[in-house]
């Protein structure tokens, strides 16, 4: 029997990389996101598509409603929808530092809120937050975004728990950097938030290196994160959590063993430029 994917955010980069691996192994997946147009391609695959924003709880709704309209099921959702919003925290205004939580967390949180009813009527589903090392690490201005992606991390540990009697798996991935638009927004909103501010140089600086390590030699591309949804879904037994792409398994390690002094040294001389 056909299974069932809702993906968010899949407009570009880890989530329409992630669309296009499940529905070329089979799955029926739903792909949605804010920006519709920009889906085309997608729907030339044979992808399902249609507008969803995570901050509106009526159009989570009327999704969710629409999905099991057609088809009677979801048996997986990836809640990919989310963004890096970089700042010093004295001047992030703390609208801003809101929406990223309501996109980050509150999104994903609602979705599932959604979808948790039919998979426990099933007594089966599985649920996929794309979390980031960033919820095991941290970088100056980077307040805001870290704090969203430790909050997935400690939600979806608890939910694994207390799902986990109805025979819904709740599984993080968790990528390292990736090339996509999610690096030139976050360090384009870094500066535009700094400029003029005791804070601008540091800044200018972590600006270039995450320009630096916005290519193919230091960064994975989204099909990574892809593969590792697919394995996530699939495996009988999944893991708990997946890092992917270059060194992400690597940095989630060294954050497990290291004392905190010895990492606040390390963010120190990578922010030093």
């Amino acid at each position: 029997m056909t299974k069932v994917a809702l993906v968010t955010g899949a407009s570009s980069g880890i989530g329409e990389s992630i669309a296009i691996h499940l529905a070329a192994t089979g799955w029926t997946v739903y792909a949605v996101a804010r920006r519709v147009e920009r889906m085309a391609a997608l729907e030339s695959r044979g992808i399902h598509t249609f507008a969803m924003d995570v901050t509106d709880d009526a159009s989570m709704v009327e999704g969710i409603d629409r999905i099991i309209t057609e088809q009677g099921q979801i048996d997986a959702l990836v809640n990919n929808a989310g963004y890096g919003s970089y700042g010093p925290v004295e001047h992030v205004p703390i609208d801003e530092a809101r929406r990223q939580f309501e996109v980050n967390v509150f999104g994903l949180a609602r979705l599932t809120q959604l979808v948790i009813p039919h998979m426990r009527t099933r007594r089966r589903g599985r649920i996929v937050n794309i979390s980031s090392i960033g919820g095991k690490i941290y970088e100056p201005l980077g307040a805001w975004y870290h704090a969203t992606k430790f909050a997935v991390e400690g939600f979806s540990d608890s939910l694994r728990i207390e799902l986990a009697p109805f025979g819904i798996d709740v599984v993080i991935v968790e990528p390292g950097p990736i090339i996509s638009e999610w690096n030139t927004i976050a360090r384009e909103g870094m500066v535009e938030q700094s400029v003029g501010t005791v804070y601008e140089d540091l800044a200018r600086r972590m600006a270039v290196m995450y320009e630096r390590v916005d290519t193919p030699r230091m960064s994975s591309g989204p099909e990574v994160v892809a593969e590792k949804v697919l394995k996530a879904l699939e495996t009988v037994n999944p893991a708990a959590r997946y890092p992917a792409g270059r060194g992400a398994r690597a940095i989630v390690t060294a954050r497990r063993l290291l004392p905190d002094r010895a990492m606040d040294a390390i963010m120190r001389r990578a922010s030093a430029g």
